[in-house]
């Protein structure tokens, strides 16, 4: 199989696939062309190890900006030094990151170090979970299934198969760095046959097919406080992705989204609700009965004359503090509510009391229509 066939199309996917196209391609090719189910077929082994290659290089963003951008040239000439991401000889492989870019420019004092280079931690991961607004104040334990890369249950995370072990890398000594003639400079970088580890896997696991780490789903339990909004973020260490040749694994993050509530919206621990009363109530004062998140029905008191956009507080009877002592405050936002049903009986009434009516009773419209008229009369004059 030709090195210099293009990754994409090895991969059968088009230029702009993004990370899970990719997945999903590379795991159905993989699975056609795996060795262990076409025994004996060179080319299927050789296709096997092309796809592998591409897959390696593209699932990298870095390495697929460069290989987008330089093709395999990517790799050779001076840029790297094989024929193929990683490959033996030259220089090695394409740069990982930017330490990786000031190590080849200016050596080992500004790229990290001569020795050595512990593998890299797992990538942290990130899981949105909506909860309702009751879940949200009282708390609650759950369980979230997620894929995650963990580590390969065969060779422990090693990548090496049962029963075999790591030797020396013969290209650096085993130092993890290799020194190269660049112009009138000679540059370290890490090696591109062990990637800095010193040693390279004799014969890879078959379940992980050496990396040490396999995708399969697991269930998390997660404890969300009371008192969690929207936004709340918590973190699970050592849950994320698990670290390539027995790496440490990184974190996975929960971040919580509390969904809309039929009475109640929030501000902090303050919860705010909007009460239509009748005009009457309004008029004359009473009382009223909110329930609240505990259960607890809170009795709010109805003060004669309110008006609408009026807000009642009631103390401590809000949101949890989020880790802390405590709740917030329940605001009722008063809306005076006109009848549009009205019996003759309730009409008349009305009647009774309109012929009554003086003007006083409602200073805010007398005040109004007083300003109105000045206005009117200056207009005239």
């Amino acid at each position: 199989m030709s090195a210099e066939l293009d990754y994409y199309e090895l991969l059968e996917v088009s230029r702009d696939a993004d990370e899970s196209v990719l997945k999903s391609s590379y795991r159905k090719l993989a699975m056609k062309w795996h060795p262990d189910r076409n025994q004996g077929d060179a080319e299927a082994e050789a296709k096997f190890k092309a796809i592998s290659e591409a897959y390696e290089c593209l699932k990298d963003p870095q390495k697929r900006a460069a290989y987008d951008r330089f093709g395999h040239e990517a790799y050779k000439n001076g840029m790297s030094g094989g024929g193929g991401p990683g490959g033996p000889g030259g220089m090695g492989g394409g740069f990982s990151d930017l330490g990786d870019i000031f190590e080849t420019i200016f050596g080992s004092a500004f790229g990290g170090g001569g020795g050595r280079q512990q593998a890299r931690r797992g990538a942290d991961l990130r899981y949105d979970m909506e909860i309702t607004l009751e879940e949200a104040f009282h708390g609650k334990q759950t369980e979230v299934d997620i894929e995650v890369s963990s580590r390969c249950e065969p060779c422990d995370g090693s990548g090496a198969e049962p029963g075999t072990g790591t030797r020396r890398c013969n290209l650096c000594g085993g130092h993890g760095q290799v020194r190269a003639q660049q112009g009138f400079f000679m540059v370290e970088r890490t090696c591109p046959t062990c990637h800095g580890r010193g040693e390279v896997i004799e014969k890879p696991c078959r379940s992980c097919r050496g990396e040490g780490r396999v995708d399969k789903p697991v269930t998390q339990q997660v404890d969300i406080p009371p008192g969690v909004d929207t936004g709340t973020r918590i973190r699970l260490p050592g849950k994320g992705e698990a670290g390539p040749f027995g790496a440490p694994a990184g974190d996975l993050y929960i971040f919580i989204h509390i969904r809309r509530h039929p009475v109640f919206d929030r501000d902090g621990t303050t919860l705010i609700t909007r009460v239509p009363i009748t005009f009457t109530t309004a008029a004359l004062g009473g009382e009223i009965e909110i329930p609240g998140l505990d259960g607890e029905v809170n009795t709010v008191t109805i003060p004669a004359g309110i008006q609408s956009g009026k807000q009642l507080r009631k103390r401590g009877v809000g949101m949890p503090v989020l880790q802390g002592r405590g709740r917030g405050d329940m605001v009722i936002e008063i809306m005076v509510e006109t009848p549009t049903k009205l019996t003759a009986r309730q009409k008349e009434l009305l009647r009774e009391l309109q012929a009554t009516e003086t003007g006083e009773e409602c200073p805010q419209s007398k005040g109004f229509f007083d300003r109105l008229k000045q206005a009117w009369e200056g207009l005239t004059e």
